[in-house]
């Protein structure tokens, strides 16, 4: 059961739930569990079954698909407000994930089980709502996702990302290359020529835009 300071910053950051005659917001609340995770955990891995559905009340999630080889694509994040839509298919579903969901910064969330999940969108028409509607969103982002993976080159993806991101960027080179999908000494070889082009400015896991506008005109090249 939710304790009397998590409930209201559940409702500030999923409205659609204020809507809940309050005999079933109560009973939903008395189910919800409150975890509490670091970076780094594995929240679900491919294969597995679905155990719950996450809201998330602070941090963020990664969902990548992850190569034998041990390269990694972000398909999306997950953020404060929102969900993950890989759940919300395989609760539907009623299959196993496709891919793996890791801690990027420490999280707390509210899990509601797989029975409370089908409730809610069974009887609940907002909730059954955002749920679509984060499907028609993420869809339109794994599709952009595949277009740029299909028909950009690795600098012109790293030019759009760099651009995408306020600065300056507190990352690893690591990070943007798992972000990208492609391998670490790629990434730093093309921020490097991005650093010489005047664009940008290399420091220790910081990255200082320094020409917003050649990094765009690039990227769209």
């Amino acid at each position: 059961m939710l304790d009397n300071a998590t409930q209201p910053r559940l409702l500030q950051q999923y409205p659609m739930l204020r809507e809940l005659p309050d005999a079933e917001l109560a009973k939903l609340m008395a189910a919800a569990n409150l975890m509490r995770l670091p970076a780094g955990t594995v929240i679900f891995d491919e294969n597995q079954p679905c155990q719950g559905f996450p809201l998330l009340l602070s941090g963020s999630v990664r969902v990548i698909k992850a190569a034998p080889s041990g390269r990694e694509l972000q398909l999306y994040r997950v953020n404060p407000g929102e969900s993950c839509i890989l759940t919300s298919s395989c609760l539907l579903g009623h299959s196993n994930y496709h891919a793996r969901g890791i801690v990027a910064q420490d999280v707390e969330m509210i899990a509601l089980s797989p029975t409370a999940f089908r409730a809610l969108l069974a009887e609940h028409a907002p909730f059954r709502d955002y749920i679509f509607g984060l499907f028609s969103e993420r869809l339109t982002d794994l599709m952009e996702l595949v277009s740029a993976v299909a028909f950009q080159k690795l600098d012109q993806r790293l030019a759009n990302l760099l651009a995408s991101k306020p600065s300056p960027i507190h990352s690893t080179h690591q990070a943007l290359a798992d972000e990208l999908g492609s391998a670490r000494e790629m990434v730093s070889r093309l921020l490097k020529n991005f650093a010489e082009q005047g664009w940008v400015k290399l420091g220790r896991e910081q990255i200082t835009i320094t020409d917003a506008d050649a990094l765009k005109h690039y990227a769209a090249l």
